[in-house]
């Protein structure tokens, strides 16, 4: 029952990866604000003083919207199923990506960058989930992993493309030549544009793939269930999971009952899931993707250089996700996620002691790589990977919408606020309370995470609720 081999691995990998396109969408709408900001930002004349907060509005209102997204996402997820809003995500990047390249008004772009963030906030809730909720119980890890491994892909992407179409840009020019070039008029707009393809191949695939089977028995549909669940592994695992998904939810009318997150049991799960939601995002590495420009050019990098690095920091990240995808039903999460934060730890006090004795170039960048590649095979992926295991069948999608919540509050938090934190602290000083923050992530995953890997959703609900 529990042998890999009897599984239906290629029913399990299409559905997973449609639903893992979701991921691709977030990773490359996160990420390619950065490589556009130069342009935008002087086309909207951001960029003169006393424009600094419509500056940081413009970067971070996408993840306004993932917290509008986050809370929809658990308001309704369970009442319409995953799938649906899946298929709402998908339409929000396509009609995002068109917009944000089509805005000539700053509110405009403001309101495209909104509606694109609503799309990031219910994909990034409800992709992992979804895919949690269909992969058999010893592949899970790996699945969920390739989620995020498709959020690397989306950075990388983003990336390239906009490294493909400042890359033309060559000596010296004013900023009124850079407004005035096709570069400040248009390729800014393809940047996000771009994004149109994918998110238009989600929105369709969508329809393809079947709902959720956990959600399905929540609403009394187990006969699409076990349709669903018999494609993946046959009759006998089809019962078997059935019956047990039932177990979890005999006393379930079906609707969320939010006070039930106040439960004593639920508490300690539901804080759990914050605490993990909110380390992935001050551990610090998120700094070195939205504020690239601004870290390298502090250690020493022209814009060529630092376009070029953008490109190899998404790369690195790309290459340690597959260390995650290959070890994570493995070794197991709670290991992954402890090498990675005490490793997070030590790179970002050797980059802020770099700072601090005003080190540049190679040494510097040698560090954030590695505390890229820390990151990429810990908290970037195993996060999701817990998150999507935590929560009782009977509450997950308002459980998960909550630490979802708080992962967005607090990368726009992050966002908004690491300018005046740097202005205030300096480079090293900001590296240095990014590795405390990492420490204390340590312990506490050393201390209170619990162990998921080979277990089903609903064993882990029973040891950490019943």
């Amino acid at each position: 029952m529990g042998e890999t081999r009897q599984y239906n691995m290629g029913f399990v990998w299409r559905i997973c990866l449609v639903a893992a396109l979701g991921g691709l969408l977030f990773g490359y709408d996160w990420v390619v604000i950065g490589g556009a900001k130069p342009f935008f930002t002087k086309f909207f004349h951001l960029d003169t003083p006393g424009n600094e907060w419509r500056q940081g509005w413009a970067m971070s209102s996408a993840l306004a919207g993932c917290v509008a997204g986050s809370i929809l996402s658990g308001v309704a997820s369970d009442k319409f199923g995953r799938k649906r809003l899946l298929i709402l995500s998908g339409l929000l990047f396509t009609a995002s990506a068109i917009w944000t390249g089509l805005a000539n008004s700053y509110n405009s772009f403001i309101w495209a960058r909104i509606i694109g963030g609503v799309g990031i906030g219910l994909a990034s809730n409800l992709s992992p989930m979804y895919i949690a909720e269909v992969s058999p119980a010893d592949t899970r890890g790996k699945f969920v992993s390739i989620n995020q491994l498709t959020i690397v892909i989306g950075v990388v992407l983003a990336q390239v493309v906009n490294w493909a179409i400042a890359s033309g840009m060559s000596g010296k020019i004013t900023d009124q030549e850079l407004i005035n070039s096709w570069y400040g008029q248009y390729g800014w707009r393809w940047m996000f544009a771009a994004e149109t393809v994918p998110a238009a191949m989600f929105f369709f695939l969508m329809f393809a793939i079947p709902e959720s089977p956990r959600w399905l028995v929540r609403n009394g549909k187990t006969k699409d269930a076990r349709n669903i669940l018999k494609s993946v592994g046959g009759d006998d695992y089809a019962d078997f999971e059935i019956e047990d998904i039932q177990k979890t939810i005999d006393n379930d009318n079906g609707k969320v009952d939010f006070k039930e997150l106040l439960n004593p049991k639920m508490i300690k799960v539901v804080l759990i899931g914050v605490v993990l939601a909110a380390l992935q995002q001050w551990c610090g590495v998120n700094v070195l993707f939205y504020y690239a420009e601004d870290v390298f050019k502090a250690a020493g990098y022209n814009i060529s250089g630092i376009m070029l690095t953008i490109v190899t920091t998404g790369l690195v990240m790309l290459l340690f996700t597959f260390v995650a995808i290959f070890t994570v039903d493995w070794i197991g999460r709670k290991t992954l996620m402890l090498t990675g934060a005490l490793g997070l730890t030590i790179c970002h006090s050797a980059i802020s002691a770099s700072f601090h004795y005003h080190l540049q170039g190679l040494p510097v960048l040698a560090l954030v790589l590695a505390a890229i590649a820390c990151y990429s095979f810990s908290l970037a992926p195993v996060t999701w990977v817990l998150l999507s295991e935590l929560f009782p069948n009977r509450i997950r999608g308002a459980a998960m919408s909550i630490s979802v919540f708080v992962l967005w509050v607090t990368c726009w938090a992050l966002a908004q606020w690491f300018p005046s934190m740097r202005e205030q602290l300096g480079a090293a000083g900001s590296f240095g309370v990014f590795a405390g923050i990492c420490l204390a992530g340590t312990l506490f995953v050393l201390f209170v995470v619990p162990e998921t890997k080979g277990k089903s959703l609903e064993e882990i609900e029973r040891e950490l609720v019943d």
